[in-house]
């Protein structure tokens, strides 16, 4: 069976990363504890790692290992990025996961660009990795208290081109790999779909990432003073 938006599946998948976000930002102040805080950011850590390790097995084991197998997806360089960030607690590294991390991700849950569907390894996968990435920004934000500034919001349009570069030669390169979608839009429904036609959404796409991020900067800066913000 093949993997169908906003199916019970899909129901489900969305429902896992409500509960991950509330939990944490519920609980924030408990995983401040010294022994509860290095349970839950080393074991998220832990846990991106193994997601990126078990999908590259799946494919060497299934036979299906090749150029398109490599994380320069957005999302599984976030991943990357995220267990780093979780492990070394490097604040350079918190505007790529908070900014790129969270649209990526977030985008990708809404609108999965994903062919297995429950109960396949895949599906599995490719929610937990997602979330994980979300929960990894989340619990930087939420418990360790990092907020970004506005030069956070420029340093991480660098960070997505700084990513796009590789991404976008081994697509030249390979002929067939659509990293980032950076060669044309996903095979499945998602919102590039709204966008022109290659390479002109490439263009589109500049605008509206700048205009997320503001709009997470805003939105964290809005939370912050409603709530009397705990900045680090």
């Amino acid at each position: 069976m093949s993997f169908e938006m906003f199916s019970a599946a899909h129901a489900a998948g969305l429902a896992a990363s409500v509960i991950a976000v509330v939990v944490i930002i519920v609980f924030r102040k408990q995983m401040r504890q010294p022994k509860l805080n290095w349970i839950v950011r080393y074991g998220l850590a832990l846990l991106l790692i193994t997601c990126e390790i078990s999908l590259q097995l799946s494919y060497i084991l299934e036979h299906n290992w090749g150029i398109g197998s490599m994380p320069f997806q957005l999302c599984s360089l976030m991943l990357l990025v995220s267990a780093l960030l979780l492990v070394t607690d490097r604040k350079k590294l918190y505007d790529a996961v908070f900014f790129l991390g969270s649209m990526g991700a977030l985008q990708a849950i809404l609108t999965p660009n994903l062919d297995e569907t429950f109960p396949h390894f895949r599906f599995f996968h490719f929610f937990i990795a997602h979330i994980g990435i979300i929960s990894a920004a989340l619990f930087i934000t939420a418990v360790e208290r990092y907020r970004p500034s506005f030069r956070s919001v420029l340093l991480a349009v660098v960070w997505l081109h700084a990513l796009a570069i590789p991404a976008a030669v081994v697509n030249i390169v390979s002929g067939t790999t659509n990293f980032m979608f950076l060669a044309r839009k996903p095979g499945t429904a998602s919102l590039l779909d709204l966008l022109a036609p290659w390479p002109w959404y490439l263009l589109q796409l500049e605008v509206i990432a700048f205009a997320i991020f503001m709009l997470l900067y805003a939105s964290l800066r809005l939370l912050d003073y409603w709530f009397q913000g705990e900045s680090k």
